[in-house]
């Protein structure tokens, strides 16, 4: 791990000891990916529950302007730093972080591990085409693993209690959902305490990468830290939420020495 470490003296993985940046109030994971998944396999093994939030400049932007949504997040077990923004942000403020920690790397990092360890994985989101392409792709790359849930993210708040109970029957050790942005998190946080699946990942996009129908923008996008320029040549209707992006470089340039106050 690292010289913080992320246990206690008992062995129990602890939320509160990972060694964090405060981002306008958002706790963002300073550890690396090495240190994520094996902060992560130990929550597995002691079946905690922990909702990962994989986090970008928009989510944090959002959580400024909606408090419950800030609050959401607050409560999340761990906050990893997704999007390049968060970052630089990070660094700007003299708190950097370990590394990036793409939600779709991290996904496919737990997966490795997971194939030796036989870990039960459930799959929720995206159309029904897409999502059963993921599965399908996951299970050619990773044949380990046991998928013991694949369902689509299109269904109503009435149907709530249906798919949560399908989820508590397969009692899969990582739960990763792809839905809209507005409620994918909020979904997890609100119903975590039921489900109680040790890793709760909101995966966003991802399921589109793992079924083909988008591709990962290629290395030299990742490296130039473009890989949301990629994503909306794409997805050009993502555009509104990309405006978003300058001004929360602007906001934490102006903001410099206060980005970190409570």
């Amino acid at each position: 791990m690292s010289s913080t470490s992320t246990t206690t003296s008992a062995g129990v993985v602890s939320a509160q000891a990972i060694p964090k940046v405060s981002i306008y109030g958002v706790p963002i994971s300073k550890m690396s990916m090495n240190q994520t998944v094996a902060y992560l396999s130990k929550a597995i093994e002691q079946r905690q529950p922990h909702q990962i939030i994989t986090a970008n400049p928009i989510m944090v932007m959002s959580a400024l302007d909606d408090p419950a949504y800030m609050s959401m997040m607050q409560r999340a077990e761990l906050i990893v730093p997704d999007g390049t923004g968060v970052v630089w942000a990070a660094n700007y403020v003299g708190e950097p972080v370990a590394e990036r920690v793409p939600g779709y790397d991290l996904l496919n990092e737990l997966m490795k591990v997971g194939e030796s360890k036989g870990w039960k994985v459930y799959l929720l989101g995206a159309s029904n085409e897409v999502i059963q392409a993921a599965a399908d792709k996951l299970r050619k790359n990773y044949p380990g693993i046991k998928l013991v849930g694949v369902r689509d993210g299109y269904f109503r708040d009435e149907q709530d209690a249906e798919v949560i109970q399908s989820i508590v029957d397969a009692a899969p050790d990582l739960l990763f959902v792809g839905r809209a942005a507005a409620n994918q998190e909020p979904w997890i946080g609100k119903y975590k305490g039921q489900l109680g699946v040790p890793v709760m990942m909101g995966v966003g996009g991802s399921f589109d990468v793992l079924s083909g129908k988008l591709k990962r923008a290629p290395v030299v996008f990742q490296k130039l830290r473009l890989e949301w320029f990629y994503r909306l040549l794409q997805e050009p209707w993502r555009y509104k939420r990309m405006l978003l992006l300058p001004k929360f470089a602007m906001k934490v340039m102006r903001d410099k020495e206060k980005v970190t106050k409570p």
